[in-house]
């Protein structure tokens, strides 16, 4: 039987689905590079800071290592062969490596490392490392690709253009089609998430509350997709209508647990990313209240004592 012409190379007949089997090491050789080279150059990047004397947050280390591994774990495991012949499986790792993954390497702030780490250019050389990724940054590409008038619709346009389409089915009939709709997934995750985050600096920097917005306005129809896929009385996607016998699920049942986690996913990183900007809504409050109280200490707090003047010179009027 083929099973939507899925053209992994694997055999499809695999065992009922545990945990502990879907964590096995399966590697994609694409993705496992891939985090092997973030992780590397990563690393590379802080080590050059500490070698000039400069330091470097552990937690943004730890938090980006995380993420790559969160890649890791979805597609370089067990799970994205089961995901190839299960919806729900595949639903993890739809959410974790556009929702989950994007946001813990943002947390690492890859960008501002670079930006730090990179050499600059050298004496008669216009343009070094640095100087290009500064010119990327302020890119007229790069303004439009993190504006919220396009990554709000492309993280829509992700999950209903993508699912209720054929073109879910076509992209899954081949190896390269599945292995570019995740590359897809996790480049979604990145600009959605990049300006709302603020770590990084980017073409645009949104107040808190306007960030707040862009979070909340794509969230609602991650929750309206689960609960399609959990209501829907018959399987919706053709490359999951018919599993394999050999794991013993029922296709509508299958399809109903990647809706409950596809609801799911849409609570769990706005709660995380609403903490981590309210942290730092916070932090910004607090240094803008020192640079205050350093500038009063400066100036013998001029402002205080023109202010009560005033305030005196009115009493007396009144008077």
């Amino acid at each position: 039987m083929d099973h939507g012409g899925h053209g992994s190379g694997m055999d499809m007949d695999l065992p009922p689905f545990t945990l502990g089997r879907g964590l096995e090491f399966s590697p994609d050789l694409f993705f496992l590079v891939g985090c092997v080279l973030a992780v590397a150059l990563y690393g590379w990047g802080v080590v050059r800071l500490r070698r000039r004397g400069d330091g470097w947050p552990v937690s943004r280390t730890v938090l980006f290592v995380i993420g790559v591994l969160s890649v890791a774990l979805v597609m370089c495991t067990k799970l994205n062969d089961y995901g190839m012949v299960m919806f729900s499986v595949h639903m993890v790792q739809h959410m974790v490596i556009s929702m989950l993954s994007p946001i813990l390497l943002l947390l690492g702030a890859p960008v501002t490392l670079a930006l730090r780490a990179l050499p600059v250019a050298g004496r008669g050389n216009r343009k070094g490392p640095r100087e290009v990724l500064l010119m990327l940054l302020h890119s007229r590409y790069m303004k439009i690709v993190t504006h919220p008038a396009f990554t709000i619709p492309l993280f829509i346009a992700s999950l209903y253009a993508l699912y209720f389409t054929p073109v879910f089915d076509f992209l899954m009939g081949s190896k390269p089609g599945h292995l570019g709709m995740m590359v897809h997934f996790l480049a979604v995750g990145l600009v959605f998430f990049w300006p709302i985050m603020g770590i990084d600096p980017g073409p645009h920097r949104p107040g808190y509350v306007m960030r707040m917005l862009e979070l909340f306005a794509g969230m609602p129809f991650h929750a309206f997709f689960g609960i399609a896929l959990m209501m829907a009385s018959q399987p919706m996607i053709g490359t999951y209508a018919n599993p394999p016998a050999s794991l013993g699920i029922d296709a509508l049942s299958d399809q109903n647990a990647a809706g409950g986690i596809a609801w799911a996913f849409s609570e769990i990183p706005s709660v995380l990313v609403l903490i981590a900007l309210v942290f730092q809504w916070y932090r910004s409050e607090q240094r803008v209240a020192r640079r205050a109280d350093r500038a009063a200490d400066r100036d013998g707090d001029k402002e205080l004592v023109a202010y009560n003047a005033y305030l005196a010179s009115l009493q007396a009027r009144g008077r």
